[in-house]
């Protein structure tokens, strides 16, 4: 896959975002992630507030839970449709961003929520990106990711594109760019394995 190849991977599965914002929006506003929320904060060192960057952060939803539990909540998207909800919605400070070009302060937030979002980057892009949140977090900064579980596989999902990471694979990725795992479990919580398509994980920085 050459860098042309990902552009537009990344600009193909944006598109689909922007063109099906309002029903995104409407179809996720009631899911609960309160298991993951509670996850990354419970791991966080120091005394709160704590900043907090929603990676993918889609229309707001959880900019808002992580607002109203008192912590500094910045947003990042890449679909234009996805900032200004959450800007409208939240008041928070939502950043627009393609993941293929983050541009992220060093050392600037306790922790990172990243949510259904590191997925749907071709695998030959995951380590750089991942590098770079691992600078943006602070020295005991704390990293949640969940991505849909599989055996390494990639390509097209409908008009996105996803790659599916087992469990040693996507521990070896992050522990490759320094960081150290914290937990690891699957959703939805309480049903066989088979019926947990989430792998969820909790990263310290290490």
């Amino acid at each position: 896959m050459t860098d042309e190849n990902a552009r537009n991977i990344a600009a193909l599965t944006l598109d689909d975002y922007r063109a099906n914002a309002q029903e995104f929006r409407e179809g996720t506003r009631d899911h609960d992630v309160s298991q993951n929320i509670e996850a990354l904060l419970r791991h966080i060192q120091g005394e709160p507030p704590y900043r907090i960057l929603d990676l993918g952060c889609g229309p707001g939803r959880d900019l808002k839970v992580f607002t109203a539990l008192g912590h500094i909540a910045v947003g990042l998207d890449g679909a234009e449709p996805f900032v200004e909800m959450a800007r409208a919605a939240t008041g928070c400070e939502v950043v627009h961003q393609d993941f293929l070009q983050l541009d992220l302060p060093n050392q600037a937030f306790d922790g990172i929520f990243a949510n259904a979002v590191l997925f749907h980057l071709p695998s030959r892009e995951i380590t750089a990106v991942l590098s770079k949140l691992h600078a943006t977090l602070r020295t005991d900064g704390v990293l949640f990711c969940s991505n849909p579980r599989g055996d390494n596989s990639e390509g097209w999902s409908g008009a996105r594109y996803g790659t599916w990471y087992n469990w040693p694979t996507w521990r070896g990725l992050l522990e490759s760019v320094g960081f150290v795992e914290l937990e690891h479990y699957y959703r939805p919580a309480g049903l066989p394995r088979e019926q947990q398509p989430w792998l969820a994980s909790v990263w310290h920085k290490g």
